[in-house]
């Protein structure tokens, strides 16, 4: 087990979403480190395929929460995300279904869903 307290963070490659997220998941749950798990739009991604990347997320997931024992599990979507150019509403129903995904990998860890918008704060969704 790796020394100190990690949070996972599915996020966006955006470079714009990397620090706010960092610190608000330390800030959140008090922990040391951030596992950062990122692909271009990761939202559209877990809620539509390819299966090949959904995968490729989930085995990183799980070295974070099994292997660093990451207890919370954070999903991001965020404005104007060039890897998923989609309205709000839609990063919205995209969240909604990536979270049922999540959950359906029986992970020991709480999830949560938080937006990024034009102000780059994140805001807890679920």
């Amino acid at each position: 087990m790796a020394e100190g307290t990690f949070a996972t963070v599915i996020n966006c490659m955006d470079g714009r979403t990397q620090v706010p997220l960092i610190e608000w998941a330390k800030d959140k749950f008090g922990v040391d480190h951030v596992d950062m798990i990122t692909e271009p739009g990761p939202d559209g991604i877990l809620a539509n395929g390819p299966e090949e990347l959904i995968r490729s997320i989930r085995d990183r997931v799980l070295i974070s929460v099994e292997k660093h024992g990451s207890s919370n599990v954070v999903l991001v979507s965020h404005h104007d995300c060039a890897g998923n150019p989609v309205s709000k509403e839609e990063h919205m129903e995209q969240l909604s279904r990536s979270l049922d995904l999540l959950r359906s990998w029986k992970m020991d860890a709480k999830l949560y869903g938080v937006w990024v918008g034009d102000d780059w704060k994140v805001v807890r969704i679920s």
